[in-house]
């Protein structure tokens, strides 16, 4: 019997239409169970699509570079000899059986098959222009007229590349305004500067366009979410560090040497990065109602201290969560935040390894920056900035001594943790951390 190749489910921000970034197979190979067939893009990793069973590939629908809804079918495999005309019905005839005539998990994958991008994203009506959804998306982002480009893909089809082309040759009209909008949700009081009205302040051929990733647009959607609909609330302490320099040296010394390809290393190599997280976590397990997320209807405290950590990668950040950060020894987290780090910078993380968490760190110390405010990722309700470690003038005894001082700025959604409680939080951790016997008892 015949089976499909589809995305999987799960949560990708925009990615319930993720990217078909590569097909590695064509149709009439021979694959196997477990090969790899595609390469799938969300906007924060790629993932590869492995054949469900062995058999013939055929009936591959899905392009490079179009998105695609979750549950559709790309793909086909056969058994060796099988009739390929039943799996690979038109639409239409698929879409013409009601929701009885199967039941399931069966139905619902069906259900979701039948919905074509074009059917979900093109109003039916004479001298529509053709093109995929992601062109779609891309020229209404850009404010760009499909009917002033010229498609090249299937049939005529305007494609991803279509627009992009388009865009940086400024050679589609800007699209009219559409006739009734849906209510937007919390929008700014203040719109941006439209595309045209920020390209006419420099010279033309002074500049390139270049075009969003799905990265960068949820990056920029989200940070607008967050600076519009959360009150921020900021409060800043500066640690002394040298006591928590000292100790990262006695565990970095005492690490055990193990055998690797590349010869003898230590089994672990601590960062004061590592330390922080630990004592972020050990924090909020002192002060659990710092610990929790804002909804309309409850304040939902969370069991665990799930630590997001920011991590830069080409064309953006991501931030993968150490998950019980409270209860893992500092070895744990060091190297798991190096796999994680790892993974990251080649968008290679699942979903469950960077959606969620109860907290953040975002550290720019070995960039020199002395101190900043980080922007709260919801549903986190906290984010820890971390600044440079430098030697400053401390009074002490009356005398003035030199320490090496780190300032860290906490930012609370005042919603959830107050003022008070917000002190209460970043104050034990700066005790942690000018006391960091307590990161390893």
């Amino acid at each position: 019997m015949a089976g499909r190749s589809h995305p999987p489910q799960g949560r990708h921000g925009h990615g319930d239409r993720p990217d078909l970034a590569l097909v590695l197979s064509t149709d009439g190979d021979a694959v196997r169970q477990g090969d790899v067939l595609f390469e799938i893009e969300t906007d924060k990793a790629s993932m590869e699509i492995d054949a469900p069973a062995s058999g013939i590939l055929r009936n591959i629908t899905g392009k490079e570079g179009v998105d695609i809804p979750v549950g559709h079918a790309v793909a086909w495999i056969y058994a060796e000899g099988e009739d390929t005309g039943v799996a690979a019905r038109p639409a239409a005839e698929a879409k013409a059986e009601t929701p009885e005539s199967s039941s399931g998990e069966s139905s619902s994958q069906d259900r979701s098959a039948q919905a074509a991008p074009a059917v979900r994203d093109t109003p039916v009506q004479a001298g529509a222009v053709r093109a995929t959804p992601l062109a779609r998306r891309l020229a209404r982002e850009a404010g760009l007229d499909l009917s002033g480009v010229s498609g090249s893909g299937p049939q005529g089809r305007v494609v991803k590349a279509d627009v992009e082309a388009a865009i940086v040759g400024g050679g589609a009209k800007a699209a009219a305004a559409p006739a009734t909008t849906a209510p937007a949700a919390a929008a700014p009081a203040v719109k941006p500067m439209s595309d045209d009205a920020v390209l006419k302040l420099f010279e033309e051929g002074s500049y390139e366009l270049i075009p969003h990733d799905n990265m960068r647009k949820t990056i920029a959607r989200r940070l607008v979410e967050a600076k519009s609909t959360v009150p921020h609330f900021y409060l800043t302490v500066d640690c002394e560090l040298d006591a928590l320099l000292g100790l990262r040296k006695q565990l970095n010394d005492a690490a055990p040497v193990r055998k690797t390809e590349k010869g003898e290393e230590p089994a672990y190599k601590l960062s004061v990065n590592d330390l922080i997280i630990k004592a972020l976590a050990l924090a909020l397990k002192e002060v659990p109602d710092a610990n929790v997320s804002w909804t309309e209807g409850a304040m939902v405290k969370h069991a665990h201290a799930d630590v997001g950590v920011a991590v830069s990668i080409p064309g953006g950040l991501i931030t993968p969560i150490v998950r019980k950060a409270e209860e893992k020894s500092l070895s744990s987290i060091s190297n798991e935040m190096k796999d994680l780090a790892a993974r990251a910078r080649t968008r290679k993380l699942k979903p469950e390894e960077y959606q969620g968490g109860t907290t953040a760190v975002s550290n720019l110390g070995m960039f020199g920056i002395r101190d900043f405010a980080a922007v709260i990722n919801p549903p986190h309700a906290t984010i820890l900035a971390i600044g440079a470690g430098e030697q400053r003038a401390v009074v002490k005894d009356g005398e003035v001594k030199v320490a090496t001082v780190m300032s860290v700025t906490l930012s609370t959604d005042h919603r959830a943790v107050d003022g008070a409680l917000g002190a209460e939080l970043i104050g034990a951790f700066k005790r942690l951390v000018e006391n960091p016997m307590g990161l390893v008892v």
